[in-house]
């Protein structure tokens, strides 16, 4: 675990001991099996320390590289007394270490190392898996957008069901990372039916995730089937009718990745597992530790039925017992919650013409200044279309004609090309003359 404490407690270049940030400390409350550590800094409570300490530093290393030298050991009998498949057992299982130990570079040179000297299209899949997983848990986005990117070319080469549908989580997941909700919401709504790369994270977590993309990006008629209706998150999150109905047979929340080609699922099963099986490289599923679903089943429910005031405060429990508990998702909390309260008020002011300012407030459970300073912000961001009188004390919509809208672009898309012909015409008669 050397370079693991080294990435985080060292006084100069430790994630946690940042400069100017002064004493570092890891996360008191339970978290859920999401790792990314670039938000580990503002996590931190302060009722558990972890000051640099060089003895122990030097201790963790040698025990580092007994276990090394083990491995080493064991690829050197192997070259000599045994074939390539041992070879390639050891290899892996330095790889293994080094990645347990949290030495991302070590360890993604190791994963490659296997790959090059790896035929099986299925393994090959596992290996990139794994590395992906290594770049979540360091949060370097761009490194892990690029690798999901090499995996989706290996599965759509001939990778097999069970790989695609491992896949869409782990796309899922990195798009919930760089806060693409919209795109994310399907893939991780999708992968609800046939979940199981426990490897990444648990299927609570997975729900979670759900649940909160679709609850912001999707619009009400599939929020409403796919989400609020959805068998896979009413069996989790839902009353005790609601999971009993859940787990009587009713449609899912979507298709699983490449339900479509399932009629020759027993020609592209996954293959006989080799020496050099990392699909289980963290990935047995352990006893999930019991969460309370009840902020996000409020929420949801809430948002559906118009029930605003219960709205707001389900999403301020939202935020304090996911958001800001989870390192996938709680660097994007403030942004979430911002973009939930304008659904809201989108959702109740498309509805009026001209209402009270006081109503909505009453709706909201806020006060008229609150609700006044949060409208403000969205309607000078043009994300809600209305105004506010403050003096008669009411919220004019405005509802977008789309005719004027059309013919509004109409108008700019034609001033931009009359620009770019007089821009045009000026270079050509330049050259003209410069030809006189």
């Amino acid at each position: 675990m050397a370079p693991l404490y080294r990435y985080l407690a060292h006084p100069v270049e430790g994630l946690l001991n940042a400069p100017a940030e002064g004493t570092a400390h890891l996360p008191v409350l339970h978290r859920r099996p999401s790792s990314s550590a670039s938000t580990l800094l503002a996590t931190k409570t302060p009722e558990v320390s972890l000051p640099w300490d060089e003895k122990l530093y030097e201790s963790l290393k040698a025990e580092n590289e007994k276990e090394l030298e083990a491995i080493q050991k064991e690829e050197d009998e192997a070259t000599e007394k045994a074939g390539e498949t041992e070879i390639q057992a050891a290899r892996g299982k330095r790889a293994e270490y080094y990645t347990r130990i949290g030495d991302k570079e070590k360890a993604i040179s190791g994963f490659e190392a296997v790959f090059e000297k790896t035929g099986i299209l299925g393994t090959k899949i596992d290996l990139v898996l794994a590395i992906i997983r290594i770049g979540l848990f360091f949060g370097d986005k761009i490194f892990v957008k690029k690798t999901v990117e090499r995996a989706g070319t290996l599965v759509d080469s001939g990778g097999d069901w069970d790989r695609r549908n491992r896949l869409k989580a782990y796309q899922g997941l990195h798009l919930l990372t760089v806060r693409s909700y919209a795109q994310a919401a399907p893939l991780l709504l999708d992968s609800l039916s046939t979940f199981t790369s426990y490897e990444l994270c648990s299927y609570s977590s997975l729900v979670i995730y759900a649940i909160l993309a679709g609850s912001v990006s999707l619009k009400r008629v599939d929020f409403k089937s796919k989400v609020v209706d959805a068998p896979e998150i009413k069996a989790i999150v839902g009353s005790g009718e609601d999971k009993l109905a859940a787990l009587s047979g009713h449609t899912s929340a979507g298709p699983a990745a490449g339900d479509e080609d399932m009629g020759d699922a027993s020609s592209s099963a996954t293959p006989a597992p080799t020496v050099v099986n990392l699909t289980t490289l963290g990935g047995q599923q352990e006893s999930e530790p019991a969460v309370d679903f009840t902020p996000l089943a409020k929420l949801v429910q809430s948002l559906y039925e118009g029930n605003y005031k219960d709205f707001f405060g389900a999403l301020g429990e939202v935020e304090v017992n996911f958001l800001s508990q989870d390192r996938y998702i709680y660097e994007h909390r403030g942004w979430f919650v911002r973009e939930m309260r304008l659904r809201g008020y989108q959702q109740l002011l498309q509805s009026y013409r001209v209402v009270g300012l006081q109503s909505i407030a009453n709706d909201f459970g806020v006060t008229i200044d609150f609700l006044d300073r949060d409208l403000a912000k969205f309607i000078a961001a043009d994300r809600i279309p209305c105004t506010i009188d403050r003096v008669k004390g009411i919220i004019e919509t405005n509802r977008p004609d789309d005719k004027n809208k059309q013919y509004a672009d109409v108008v700019k898309q034609g001033d931009q090309l009359i620009t770019k012909l007089q821009k045009y015409g000026q270079a050509v008669r330049l050259r003209g003359s410069e030809r006189g």
